[in-house]
């Protein structure tokens, strides 16, 4: 049996953009979760310290470079202050299918984070896709419409309501792990889960 897993992310965390990489690796049924992560951390009490506390940020920023070698990726990122997460969240909740949400999923985040695209509004958003090759026609129908709105805020309180409090967070049913580095964490708990079915 397949174990299922949940990625709940947001296109603004570097850790995020990381973490969604190796997604295919594991061997998992994934469900992409995008959220707000500003919002949740409001929900739940945590605030954002790699943005409010200067040596953080720095020590991040080296620890990325790290990263990014092992994982054998491009960094070259975007003005992410500028960049519209919400509308790129949108983009993955209005896929007509999972496999085309992880596809705008992975062309979005190199958009960002490897081709230095500040992606400002839906516009850019769209125009992002289409250069990487996906059909935006159904997407550009239902990335403003309220229900994905709404669908993205549910996703939000969801994650707060299962204890999250930041991103990237992976279940593996109802295992908890945050942040990219407890990926090989993940990858136990998919085999015991696997093996007790």
């Amino acid at each position: 049996m397949t174990a299922s897993v949940q990625f709940y992310f947001d296109f603004r965390s570097p850790y995020s953009y990381l973490a969604s990489t190796q997604l295919e690796s594991l061997g998992a049924e994934i469900t992409l979760k995008p959220i707000q992560v500003l919002k949740l951390m409001e929900q739940v009490g945590n605030v954002p310290t790699s943005i409010t506390c200067r040596p953080k940020g720095i020590y991040a920023q080296v620890d990325m470079g790290r990263w990014v070698r092992r994982y054998g990726l491009s960094l070259n990122p975007s003005n992410i202050r500028l960049t519209d997460g919400d509308a790129c969240s949108r983009a993955v909740l209005s896929a007509a299918t999972s496999e085309q949400a992880l596809a705008v999923t992975h062309a979005l985040y190199h958009a960002i984070w490897a081709g230095a695209k500040t992606l400002e509004n839906t516009a850019d958003v769209l125009a992002a896709l289409g250069e990487a090759g996906i059909d935006t026609a159904e997407i550009a129908q239902r990335i403003d419409s309220a229900e994905i709105i709404a669908a993205l805020s549910q996703n939000t309180a969801e994650a707060a309501a299962r204890g999250a409090f930041g991103v990237p967070t992976v279940y593996v049913g109802d295992a908890m792990f945050f942040g990219n580095d407890r990926l090989d964490f993940v990858r136990d708990e998919i085999s015991r889960q696997q093996e007790a079915s």
